[in-house]
């Protein structure tokens, strides 16, 4: 039996790469003889938001002589949030343990705070639970983001939509000329998945990816009008031309 040395192994190893990026290589060549034509599709689409997050702080506040505690505050915003029909679950702690922030740097009291996140599915429900916190004198609270349910699923239609735009392209050209349109030979992604939001509009306020509200002034801020994400994919495709 004839046993393979370390030596032998190496040798082995440097042969099957040197075998495989030669049929690499003569692959990319034939690839590169074929005549082809190159085109990029481009698939938009747009979106309503039903995933939005609120930011929310709660602070410990006076109220004349009494100190109204965080969470006081906690109960009174779940109260809220149950009479609008919005499920206690939705809201969740952002920080771990509350914070505390010292009053002045000259004195030792300190308030305590805690962070939530809100999540919320129409801008309805956005501008009710605005108003609830006006009314709860809660008024360090933003949007934080947006997002979409199915997001992935819609990237996914889009990508899919995409490829075909770049193949009818390539075909209504190469028929232009009495040619048509064979195999792809490259699928190259550019951008693909990307996307953004246009804005948050709020009326009464400028347009802004990331709203903060002071002491909103609801007369203004009712009603909420999200833009919709905007899904972008362009993807390259290099076709052989039969």
């Amino acid at each position: 039996m004839k046993i393979f040395t370390m030596k032998h192994i190496l040798s082995l190893t440097l042969v099957f790469l040197f075998v495989t990026q030669l049929c690499f290589g003569q692959e990319k060549e034939d690839i590169e003889k074929k005549p082809y034509i190159e085109v990029t599709g481009h698939a938009e689409k747009k979106i309503v938001p039903d995933e939005i997050y609120l930011s929310i702080t709660v602070k410990e506040r006076e109220s004349g002589r009494d100190k109204i505690s965080v969470e006081q505050q906690e109960k009174d915003l779940k109260n809220a949030l149950s009479k609008l029909n919005i499920p206690i679950e939705s809201l969740t702690v952002a920080d771990a343990q509350a914070d505390y922030v010292k009053v002045t740097l000259m004195k030792k009291d300190v308030i305590s705070q805690s962070k939530y996140e809100l999540k919320l599915s129409t801008a309805k429900q956005v501008a009710d639970v605005f108003e609830k916190l006006d009314e709860l004198k809660i008024n360090n609270a933003f949007i934080a983001r947006v997002n979409h349910s199915k997001i992935k699923e819609l990237k996914k239609e889009n990508e899919i939509k995409a490829i075909k735009s770049a193949k009818t392209k390539a075909e209504y050209l190469l028929n232009a000329i009495g040619q048509k349109t064979g195999n792809a030979l490259v699928i190259k992604e550019r951008n693909s998945n990307h996307y953004f939001i246009d804005g948050i509009k709020v009326r009464g306020s400028s347009s802004l990816p990331n709203p903060q509200y002071s002491k909103p002034d609801m007369e203004n801020v009712k009603p909420v009008q999200f833009k919709k994400i905007k899904l972008e994919t362009t993807i390259y495709v290099k076709f052989e031309i039969e």
